[in-house]
């Protein structure tokens, strides 16, 4: 997960009941196994002593940076935003250093377009 961020900062009030996806989150952050991905990502934790809601700042390895409200987001939804986003990440560099222009447009006319192959669907077959 780390691997695809170049920094993590979490600001909780340890008090406030809502900090659950903030202490799960941080320590998915700090195993062995994130920490290995991406050493050089940094993790910061700001232990906050007002009311303001749990949250947390990812700053991607393209630089872009997320607010992510941990008071009304589980750590799972977290991460899994995070993976995608990655991969999203991955493929875009693998067009890129193919070559090929991103994001890939496709024209219109090609997504209705059949392939050769593809079955047809049963109710298309029942309605000819």
């Amino acid at each position: 997960m780390l691997k695809f961020l170049s920094k993590v900062q979490i600001e909780f009030n340890p008090l406030n009941p809502r900090t659950a996806a903030c202490m799960e989150f941080l320590a998915q952050c700090n195993s062995r196994k994130a920490k290995e991905s991406n050493p050089a990502c940094q993790v910061e934790v700001k232990r906050r002593i007002d009311d303001h809601p749990p949250q947390i700042t990812v700053t991607y390895v393209n630089g872009v940076v997320e607010n992510i409200d941990a008071a009304s987001t589980p750590a799972q939804h977290i991460r899994q935003r995070i993976l995608e986003r990655g991969q999203l990440l991955e493929t875009e560099q693998m067009f890129r250093e193919a070559g090929e222009p991103w994001p890939v447009l496709i024209p219109e006319e090609e997504l209705h377009q059949t392939f050769p192959g593809t079955k047809p669907r049963k109710a298309q077959e029942k309605s000819q």
